[in-house]
């Protein structure tokens, strides 16, 4: 693809592993300068090395109020300009209704949402300045529910919502918003969990079953190449959507399976 992405400074939070990583390469592949936002220096290293180097990363750990503003400072200092946001950090870190409680929700609503707001804050003046673009990577968890799962529901639902929320705040300023919904992709941290459950090949290969495309997993790239596109000027008059990358999962009929 050319997507126009040349030397366009693009910030991904969570850029150094599973979908993060995957939307850093294929943005590295455009020409873009993506700039790894995590909390792992020697994971955020790798990656930015993996890529050649042409980038740039920023240790924070984003669950803090304070380190979301420092981070987008370092980012101003040293490139002056912010052409792109894609918030993707996050865990479903499993803080349900009977086993959860007030605190452990609260600090999951940090690590799963709060950051997306503050990212964006912090980052509008120079979205502003670029008519930049924001993308929200988001969980089917919002829609379909998932079960001992409240609080990244709850986070995914609201990923959802200001997503539509900026997309009409921002019209004025010619900033597009759009999310992207992944169901079932497998990455290192989805390999983890599925590792910890008894027959872990039995139910993977149950779960691929029921994804209808191919009955098989979204790829990491798969999700990196729309996330690109939708960043780009190719994607000029789209804005305020949902987009399910997740081979019909969330939305074909069940009797497809």
């Amino acid at each position: 693809m050319n997507l126009n992405l040349k030397d366009k400074v693009i910030i991904v939070t969570g850029g150094a592993k599973g979908i993060g990583e995957g939307i850093v390469n294929v943005l590295a592949q455009e020409g873009a300068i993506p700039v790894i936002i995590g909390r792992n220096e020697a994971d955020n290293k790798k990656t930015l090395d993996e890529i050649g180097g042409k980038g740039f990363k920023v240790l924070a750990e984003l669950s803090k109020p304070s380190e979301c503003k420092e981070a987008i400072e370092k980012v101003m200092k040293q490139f002056g300009r912010i052409n792109g946001l894609v918030n993707n950090a996050g865990v479903n870190d499993g803080v349900g209704l009977e086993n959860g409680n007030y605190e452990a929700f609260i600090s999951s609503i940090h690590k799963n949402l709060v950051h997306y707001y503050l990212m964006a804050h912090y980052a509008l003046p120079a979205l502003k300045a670029s008519k930049g673009s924001i993308v929200n990577i988001g969980s089917k968890t919002a829609e379909t529910g998932q079960g001992g799962t409240s609080a990244y529901a709850a986070s995914n639902g609201g990923r959802n919502a200001l997503t539509r929320e900026w997309a009409v705040e921002l019209l004025p300023y010619g900033i597009r918003v759009n999310a992207l919904i992944v169901a079932e992709c497998y990455t290192p941290l989805y390999d983890k969990w599925i590792k910890t459950l008894p027959n872990p090949e039995e139910t993977l290969s149950k779960i691929n079953s029921k994804i209808p495309l191919g009955n098989r997993m979204t790829t990491a790239q798969e999700i990196a190449n729309m996330v690109a596109f939708l960043l780009s000027n190719k994607s000029s008059h789209t804005t305020g959507q949902l987009i399910h990358v997740d081979g019909g999962y969330v939305h074909l009929d069940r009797s497809l399976i």
